[in-house]
């Protein structure tokens, strides 16, 4: 599906949002009820989305409940999403799973989810104060610092690196880059500057092309992607625009189809994948014991793996990359934190 299709997908989901065709009333039983899951965007081609919708959809099966997703064309679209939220306020669902596309611009309206009695799961990404029951999400940071150790490792002391990032000031993003550099300053590598594609494929590759046409390309001894449309631009635009043996070395984040045929053929060194299976399983899990009144965990780690090219086709690592039935990962586990 390309972008236009995925803005009209968005737009229909909007419009039967306000006029109520989620096929369920806020008169009914609670525990009747869907839970509804908000991701940052349901743009098809980002398999780790697509990921966590399955994950929820075997915890669904497993529980006996239902899961309806809505969602926007691109993570940017934070008003809508709020708009989402407003709407699901009115209708009451069992419990709401949201992937938060800005931590201080959706804090209002998540309070205003509690104060309604509606439990509010957050996952992959947190809010800026206590609205939600419980967040499930990698350690960002921590994943951030094995990416800079994945580099650190390719890499000597006084070398310089470009990080394409993803949504400016978003959590995840900012937790992820601070990790990097915390690594690479201990290994005396220097990041010499940040670019951002708001989670847009295009706009990666677009922007890392432009880099590479530059003068301060030829100071540059590595790159760094912090989501799954970064890296895959990046890669993109270093496969294109350096000859093979020539290239800098480049670490991803995450894991798709086309990030595993890029570390296959050398142009990723390493990815940090995290597990969005896990997290849509756990997400859903979560929410239908906080709606039946069980406590739940602050926060549930679920961890994130790096993999290379000599480590790719373990056993354990085959699973990671091709989360597929409810067994993917090697268990659907998190670590609680308080």
């Amino acid at each position: 599906m390309n972008k236009g299709w995925g803005v009209v997908l968005a737009v229909l989901l909007l419009l039967a949002a306000g006029l109520g065709y989620y096929g369920w009333t806020s008169g009914a039983d609670a525990k009747s009820r869907p839970i509804l899951l908000i991701p940052k965007t349901t743009d098809p081609r980002i398999s780790f989305w697509q990921a966590m919708r399955q994950g929820a959809e075997a915890a669904a099966r497993e529980y006996g409940v239902e899961v309806q997703m809505a969602g926007m064309a691109a993570e940017t679209e934070i008003e809508g999403q709020i708009r989402l939220l407003e709407e699901a306020i009115l209708r009451k669902p069992r419990a709401i799973i949201l992937a938060a596309a800005d931590s201080n611009r959706l804090l209002p309206v998540c309070t205003r989810i509690k104060e309604a009695g509606i439990p509010l799961i957050t996952v992959d990404s947190g809010l800026s104060a206590e609205a939600a029951a419980s967040l499930i999400a990698t350690d960002n940071y921590a994943a951030g610092r094995q990416v800079g150790d994945a580099m650190g490792a390719l890499l000597k002391p006084g070398a310089k690196v470009a990080v394409i990032s993803f949504v400016k000031g978003s959590t995840p993003a900012v937790e992820r880059e601070r990790g990097v550099r915390d690594s690479l300053e201990e290994k005396g590598i220097t990041v010499a500057q940040t670019l951002y594609t708001n989670a847009e494929e295009e706009l990666a590759y677009r922007l890392t092309t432009e880099l590479l046409q530059t003068a301060a390309a030829s100071e540059l001894d590595g790159f760094i992607g912090l989501n799954e449309p970064s890296t895959v631009g990046a890669a993109r635009a270093l496969k294109e625009g350096q000859p093979e043996g020539g290239r800098v070395p480049m670490v991803g984040f995450d894991s798709s189809m086309r990030e595993i045929a890029f570390l296959e053929e050398g142009v990723l060194q390493a990815i940090v994948v995290q597990k969005p299976f896990n997290m849509g399983y756990l997400a859903v899990k979560t929410a239908v014991e906080a709606s039946s009144g069980v406590a739940a965990a602050p926060w549930v780690d679920t961890g994130a793996v790096t993999v290379t090219r000599s480590t790719m086709f373990s056993k354990a690592n085959q699973k990671l990359l091709f989360p597929f039935g409810s067994e993917a990962y090697g268990g659907l586990v998190g670590e609680s934190r308080e």
